[in-house]
């Protein structure tokens, strides 16, 4: 597995988001998840304005292997999405941390981001999820 960036926090759904200061955040999916999932040929982002509750399904992401669901990492509302995905989803597979990110947003006022697991923890269970196989 490539390195998982140590400025981020992730999801066991395989979610990554990056928190700014004024409680704003990106998200998107990590190398992993795009790893298992193969070349991705469409992505299904949420409407701007979309609230969503912690792990509530937010987006979809398809792959010449399967579908899969994208869930928002914390309570939110969407402010922006990423609208170069729509003509190049391949983007996912070539930067996930980077130009294929999926939608920016406004944390919740009881969104906990803090608790969301470090890079480490995402590694380990990453780990843990290959073993089992």
């Amino acid at each position: 597995m490539s390195a998982t960036p140590e400025d981020l926090k992730y999801t066991e759904s395989h979610e990554w988001i990056s928190v700014s200061h004024d409680g704003t955040a990106v998200v998107g999916i990590t190398d992993h998840a795009q790893d298992l999932l193969g070349d991705i040929v469409h992505v299904e982002l949420p409407e701007v304005g979309a609230e969503f509750a912690a792990s509530e399904e937010a987006a979809v992401v398809e792959s010449v292997k399967a579908a899969s669901d994208v869930y928002a990492p914390v309570g939110c509302e969407v402010i922006a999405i990423n609208e170069a995905l729509e003509d190049n989803p391949e983007l996912v597979n070539s930067d996930p941390y980077g130009d294929g990110w999926f939608f920016k947003i406004r944390l919740a006022e009881d969104a906990e981001p803090e608790k969301l697991m470090s890079a480490q923890d995402y590694a380990d269970s990453c780990a843990d999820e290959e073993a089992e196989d």
